[in-house]
C-alpha cells in the first residue's frame, strides 16, 4: 500500500520535473534553438494549434531560425503568433519559408529571462510540494485506517521526503544551469 502511494507520487514528481525542464527549454538563450518555439500557438482556421503540428522548424545558424510551413495558407497566421510571442522576434516572409534573426540579448533582457526561469522553478517546486502532500494524506489515512502500521507510515513519510528533497534538487539543479546559460555572454 505505501509502496503504491511512493510509486505514484515519484511518477508524479518525475513528470512535473520533464514539465519544467521543457519550460527551461522553452526560454531563450543567446543561441537559437527549435525548443524556444514549442509553446507557440497558432490560430489555424479557428482552432489554436501548436506550432510544431504546422511547420517544421530549423536552425541552420546560431542565430537563424527558418519554419517552413506544410500548409503555406497558414503563413500569415504563423508570423502573426510569432510576432504576439514572448521571444521578441521579427519574423519576415521570403517566399518559402519565415525566416527569423534572433537579436542579441541584451543584459536587461537577460534578466528578465532569468526572473521568467525562477518564477518556472517555483511553479515546479510548488507542483512536487502538492504531489507530496497529497501523498502524504494517503498515507496518514492508511495509518488512520488501520491498513497499515505507524512504523510503516512513518517510514513511508521519510522516503517520500527523500524523493520529494531530491525533485527540488532536481529543479534547484536545472534553475542554476539555465541561470548561467542565460547569463553568459
Amino acid at each position: 500500500m505505501i509502496d503504491e502511494i511512493l510509486l505514484e507520487a515519484e511518477d508524479n514528481m518525475d513528470r512535473a520535473l520533464s514539465v519544467a525542464k521543457d519550460n527551461f527549454a522553452s526560454i531563450r538563450t543567446g543561441q537559437a534553438t527549435a525548443s524556444m518555439f514549442t509553446h507557440i500557438t497558432v490560430d489555424y482556421y479557428g482552432a489554436p494549434t501548436p506550432l510544431q503540428q504546422l511547420a517544421s522548424i530549423s536552425v541552420p545558424e546560431a542565430r537563424t531560425v527558418l519554419i517552413a510551413p506544410y500548409d503555406q495558407g497558414a503563413k500569415r497566421e504563423i508570423e502573426t503568433a510569432l510576432r504576439n510571442s514572448d521571444l521578441g522576434v521579427s519574423p519576415s516572409d521570403d517566399g518559402h519559408v519565415i525566416r527569423i534573426n534572433m537579436p542579441i540579448l541584451t543584459e536587461e533582457r537577460r534578466r528578465d529571462y532569468v526572473k521568467l526561469a525562477k518564477v518556472k522553478a517555483e511553479e515546479a517546486r510548488v507542483t512536487v510540494r502538492n504531489m507530496r502532500r497529497k501523498a502524504k494524506d494517503l498515507i496518514d489515512a492508511a495509518v488512520k485506517d488501520g491498513e497499515v502500521g505507524e512504523d510503516e507510515g512513518s517510514r513511508g513519510e521519510k522516503e517520500l521526503d527523500a524523493v520529494t528533497k531530491r525533485h527540488v534538487d532536481a529543479i534547484d539543479s536545472l534553475l542554476s544551469h539555465k541561470e548561467n546559460e542565460l547569463l553568459e555572454v
